[in-house]
Parts: structure tokens; sequence; C-alpha cells
């Protein structure tokens, strides 16, 4: 069982700005032994700048130990896992990061000739062709930055495609179990979007799906597995309604960490996706930092690819932008190039095998955690589940306690909290992705920290409705704070 929570003892860390104390430096020189000089005198009063009022002063110690107590404050995947479902939130092994700061990659500048940069070309060309070989697609690009980037060049890939046609159409039908991400990409890039509500086992409904694709439906975005982290079984049923009738069949495949050696997209009838190499390769993740979207396409919709695209010219790799029927640039140079870099490195690292392995884990784990909880939380639907699973607060909201407060009870027991209140076709969703990063040890810790609150509920609910209570700021009044911010900070 899990062991009692321990307080943390720390100072009440105020900011920089309240410990200053006028005429306090970090540092200490002798005395000048030379003439002193006004410094506006000899560099010019343009490239002098005005002391700055209200800035702290305070000593070298201060300013360290400052900084380094509001380091120990943050979360970090170092720490501990991260439970996001449908975040992918796994540890970034370091050998990736290595390969990053290689000399000749990390200092490649994205103006040097083709002639100079033949490696990093090199390099892109096997990101292509590894992703192209894990998806079963025939082309891929890697401009897009980031997965709902992905998106938009997808979709204004099948509108370029099916206006070559003579009609671009209309609609995009999306399920109700999809990322939020797709709704708002169909309608940027010009469609209006039609929602396809689930079957009672959270998978398409073939017989809505049969009726609501007409003449005007460009295409169905799905998300496979879903957000339920149920696999689309009628996948190929689907593919096969959609291009009778003259549709397209998007993937988003921001879950492929639960298909990766396992199953290929290509092979049952996707015709566009986009993967987030932040994801399911074990990129950097998070904090507005530089993502990766490449979007993977079969064979027909290849010439209509973002330009510049990699070929071969003879012995050596050039960009060719001759191109009539692209889309485009859809990206500065060719994408976030230190990302593919260290995408790269996993997939090299790990090799088909590992990776196929990595994905086997991914789905084990979350299993591993649905048998354990699923005697304390509900769970809204019976098919089993892939590399995340999601359950509902329906047991816990008798007792007024919500999937909020039991986030936030978990943050007393050292975890980050699961992602909570999504998928919205789950009413009070917990949707908890371990990953396959995570142990045995650490997810027997997690899941008797779940258990441990659900028996809090039961017993002292109000414990629960108030946390946290081990942290330095209690809970937080979310509602003012989001339509009432203090953007900027006033001395007393």
């Amino acid at each position: 069982m899990i062991t009692k929570v321990t307080p943390h003892l720390s100072q009440n860390e105020v900011l920089l700005f309240e410990r200053s104390s006028p005429g306090k430096k970090a540092y200490q020189l002798p005395e000048l032994d030379v003439p002193a000089v006004d410094p506006a005198e000899a560099l010019g009063t343009g490239n002098v700048r005005s002391e700055i009022p209200g800035f702290p002063e305070v000593s070298e110690v201060e300013a360290i130990r400052h900084f380094t107590r509001l380091s120990t404050w943050n979360y970090a995947i170092d720490y501990g896992m991260y439970p996001l479902g449908s975040c992918t939130m796994k540890y970034n092994p370091r050998i990736n990061e290595l390969v990053a700061r290689t000399e000749g990659l990390a200092w490649a500048h994205p103006y040097q000739p083709d002639a100079l940069a033949q490696g990093c070309m090199e390099v892109m060309a096997c990101v292509e062709a590894a992703l192209i070989e894990i998806t079963g697609m025939d082309a891929v690009t890697l401009q897009p930055a980031a997965g709902a980037h992905g998106e938009l060049t997808g979709i204004l890939l099948i509108r370029a495609f099916l206006q070559k046609r003579g009609n671009p159409r209309k609609k995009i039908l999306i399920p109700d179990s999809a990322h939020g991400t797709n709704p708002a990409t169909a309608a940027i890039a010009g469609y209006t979007v039609e929602n396809i509500p689930s079957s009672s086992t959270g998978v398409l409904d073939l017989g809505v799906l049969e009726r609501s694709v007409d003449r005007d439906v460009a295409a169905l975005m799905v998300t496979n597995p879903n957000t339920l982290g149920v696999f689309e079984d009628n996948i190929m049923q689907a593919s096969e309604i959609l291009h009778n009738k003259g549709a397209m069949l998007y993937m988003d495949g921001a879950n492929m960490n639960a298909l990766v050696g396992i199953a290929r997209p290509g092979d049952f009838g996707v015709d566009v996706m986009h993967l987030n190499l932040h994801k399911t390769f074990s990129t950097p993740h998070g904090g507005g930092g530089p993502g990766a979207g490449p979007v993977a396409v079969k064979k027909a919709l290849e010439p209509f690819l973002p330009v510049p695209r990699l070929r071969r010219a003879g012995k050596k790799w050039a960009y060719d932008y001759k191109r009539k029927h692209s889309i485009g640039r859809v990206k500065a140079f060719y994408g976030n190039f230190g990302v593919l870099v260290r995408a790269l490195a996993y997939i090299l690292a790990h090799g088909g095998p590992g990776l196929r392995n990595a994905t086997v884990d991914a789905v084990l784990n979350a299993v591993y955690i649905r048998k354990h909880l699923e005697p304390y939380y509900e769970l809204p639907y019976s098919q089993l589940n892939m590399h995340e699973v999601v359950f509902s607060d329906h047991r816990q909201t008798q007792a007024g306690v919500h999937t909020g407060d039991i986030a936030k009870r978990l943050i007393d027991y050292g975890f980050h909290p699961y992602t909570v209140s999504f998928p919205l076709i789950v009413h009070g969703a917990l949707m908890i992705e371990p990953t396959e990063t995570e142990g045995k040890r650490e997810l027997d810790h997690f899941i008797d920290a779940m258990i441990s609150i659900a028996k809090e509920v039961e017993s002292d609910p109000q414990l629960v409705k108030t946390a946290p209570h081990g942290t330095r700021t209690s809970r937080v009044d979310e509602v003012t704070a989001a339509r009432k911010p203090i953007l900027r900070w006033k001395p007393a």
C-alpha cells in the first residue's frame, strides 16, 4: 500500500523584488587603480542603459538560492510520471539530446548551400523513409511544426486534391471521440464541420457514417486509437464507405504510440495522416518549444506536398521547388531540424523490434492500470483499451467529489494529475496514459494513490474537495483567475 504522505518543509519563497535592499549588489570589486571614466562619455549615451526602476538589489547567494528553490517546485519527467491521457508525456532518452548536440548538426545554418548540407539532408531523408515504413504510407513531408499544424497541412492537401478533381467539397466529418484540434483545423481550412456520434461501444457508428457521407463531404477526420483509448476496429469499412462516395480518410496520428510496429494506417485505408514526433518518437514536448508534426500521404496526394521536396540528384541530395500542384510552403526552411534529429536517434536506437516493444509496453501499462482501478472508478466503455484508459467520476460524484478534486488530491501524493474532463464524450472524465517508460513500481505507487483517494472520498470527502493540502499554494480560485487575471505585479 502507499506510504503516508510526508509534509515537505520549506521556506515561504517571496518574490525577488521583496528581498531587495537598496544598495545591495551581487558582486564586490576592488578600488579602481586607474582614473574613473564616465560610461556615457566613453561609450556614448545611446549605448548606456539607464537604471531600471524597481529592479531588485540582492546578493549573489540570495539570487542563487531563490532560483534554485523555485526550481525544486517544478514537477518534471525526471521526477515522476505524467499520467496525462492523450498527451503521451514520456521520458526522452538522453542519447537523443546528445546526438542533437553533435556540432555539425546543432550548428547547421538553414541558409548554407546544398553542397554543405548533405549530412543534414541525409538525416531528413532517413526520417522520411522511417516514417513511411512505420505508417505504410507513400510519402512524407517534415515541414509542419506541430500536430495541429500537420492537421492543417493534411486537410489543405485534401482540398487541393479534390479541387484538382473539380470540386473541393464543403464538409469535414469529425467523430465526437476526436481530438479537439480537428474541428478547428477543418474550419481554418474553409470547411464546415459535422459531428458524428459514437456508437454505444465508443467507436465509429458505421450506420451514421454511411448516412452522413454525401457529395459535399471532403473527408472524415478520425483519431485512431480514439480519445477513449479504443481502437477503431471498423476503420477499413469506414474507409470503404468514404472512398465509394469520393471522400477521403484523414487520420489524426497523435496516438500512434499504440500502433507503431503493430499496425500501419496505410494498410487500413488512410489517405492522409500526421504524426506527433514529440509524442510517439520521444522528442521534447511542451513549454512552447519547437515540435514536429510530419504529414504522411498516399501516392495520389504526393504531388500536392509542400515545397521544397527532398530529391536525389545523382549522388547528392537537392531541394525540388518546381512542383506545380504543391500547396506551397507551410513552414520556413524544412521544419524544426533539431527535433527531427532527436526523433531519428530514438527510432534508430530502438530499431524495428524495439519500437514494437515500446508499443506493447505502453498498452500493457494502460491495461494494468485499468484492471487495478476498475473496482474503484466507473469505466463508461467496456471496450478493451490500448495505450490510455478513461474512467469517469460517476461514483465519486455521489459524495460531491468531482474529477478536478481527485486530480488536485493526487498532487498531495506526489503525482502530476491525469487529464481532467476530457474527452468530452465522457462526463467527468479521468483520462490516464502511463506510456511505456514507466516501470511496475511507479505504476503501483500511482495505483495505490488512486485507490487511497477513492477510499478517502468514501470516508472523508471534504478532504478531497479541499485538496491539495501539502503544496505551497493551496487551492486557487480558477474561475476568478481566468476572468480577472493579474498580469503585472505591483509592489506594495
